[in-house]
């Protein structure tokens, strides 16, 4: 991890959170978010070798969005720390934990910018033809109702961000949110099937049914102002009208029912919930551990742009 001044978490835990309803958002240039998030993990008993992965902190740069600065405290004592970047270009931070008595806490301070102006977050062209994000993942598999679907929905539609459009509303009027309902290793097909489900429930079936369509779609995962967890929607793979052998990756969240703005911050990406997942892990004992997560995520500075 990057080494950062000794006192950077006291000055990042310090800024103020702007007030989200007085924002003008139609003039907004820039913002700078500060991510708070806090993962607790309370344990029966003693725990040996924990090998923990977070996927916490954003890229450096994402399309119109930079990572500015980040800071990671753990309760316990580490004994290996490794950071990577994995093959989707998401930031993994690998920890090794010899000995947990009863609970150990993992408490990280990120700051955030986007600006606006800067046209659709673009690709190689490569990335249309990628096999991980047009065929189906784990989670993804469709069944033949999701099939009937996929065939309804494209019948006179050929241009792929129509169809995305066409699905992503299809979706969010397809389920009911609740929570509990599903649980992170429910598939497309049963949240559709239940009727009822999560973020990472509207997100799996947009992206099964993208996917039968033809359309190259991935799993985000990240924050939306105003919800207590972490979030997911999809980003739809294009190609770009105006720059040839260039894609446009366009985000679009079915549980909203919209397309995305500057209240979305990217984390992770990947082909479901499963390659984007915050926190995961491993260790040595006969029983379960129960997580707690808090997160506070806001506007700390913003600029307008001029004559608006």
């Amino acid at each position: 991890m990057k080494q950062e001044p000794v006192d950077i978490k006291t000055q990042i835990a310090t800024l103020n959170l702007l007030d989200v309803d007085e924002i003008d958002w139609q003039r907004v240039q820039r913002t700078a978010y500060l991510i708070h998030q806090h993962f607790r993990y309370d344990y029966p008993g003693p725990v040996r070798e924990l090998q923990q992965r977070l996927l916490i902190v954003p890229p450096a740069m994402y399309g119109d969005q930079k990572c500015i600065v980040h800071h990671l405290d753990v309760s316990a004592e580490v004994a290996e720390t490794v950071n990577e970047v994995d093959e989707f270009g998401n930031v993994v931070i690998k920890l090794s934990i010899p000995a947990i008595d009863r609970s150990v806490d993992f408490e990280a301070w990120i700051v955030v910018e986007r600006f606006t102006g800067s046209g659709p977050h673009e690709l190689s062209g490569d990335v249309l033809s990628d096999v991980r994000y047009l065929e189906p993942s784990s989670l993804t598999r469709p069944d033949d109702a999701l099939r009937e679907v996929a065939t309804m929905l494209s019948t006179g539609i050929q241009e792929p961000l129509t169809l995305a459009g066409r699905v992503n509303d299809w979706v969010h009027n397809a389920l009911h949110y609740e929570h509990g309902a599903t649980d992170i290793h429910t598939t497309a097909a049963q949240a559709l099937a239940l009727g009822r489900g999560v973020c990472q429930d509207y997100a799996h079936i947009m992206l099964a049914l993208c996917r039968l369509c033809g359309v190259a779609a991935r799993y985000v995962s990240g924050h939306l102002l105003g919800e207590g967890g972490t979030h997911a929607w999809v980003e739809v793979l294009v190609p770009a009208p105006e720059h040839s052998g260039t894609a446009m990756a366009l985000a679009f969240d079915p549980t909203h029912g919209c397309k995305t703005d500057l209240h979305y911050i990217t984390v992770a990406i990947g082909r479901d919930y499963y390659d984007a997942a915050p926190t995961s892990g491993t260790f040595q004992a006969p029983y379960r551990g129960q997580l707690t997560v808090r997160k506070m995520v806001g506007p700390i500075s913003l600029e307008y742009a001029e004559g608006m």
